[in-house]
């Protein structure tokens, strides 16, 4: 379960970046891919943060994203919690 809520939670902030970067469907449902990749570069989200942080650039800060990341990982459990 924490696998898939922490996958979810990237998703779903991948999303929220690729709208901040004005980027068309298609490429925010890549790019919500990327960001759920780079979770597994290293233990911890810290990898996620500094990619989302770094492709953000001045329209984000790293603090904003892992305060999404912790209201996407609760809407991601909950989400979880319906769909079982």
């Amino acid at each position: 379960m924490q696998f898939k809520a922490d996958t979810r939670r990237n998703e779903l902030l991948g999303l929220w970046a690729a709208e901040l970067m004005s980027t068309s469907r298609g490429d925010a449902t890549a790019y919500a891919k990327e960001v759920i990749k780079s979770d597994f570069e290293e233990a911890g989200h810290e990898d996620v943060v500094r990619k989302v942080a770094g492709d953000l650039g001045e329209k984000s800060n790293p603090y904003e994203i892992r305060a999404k990341m912790d209201e996407f990982w609760a809407t991601a459990k909950a989400q979880l919690m319906t769909e079982s």
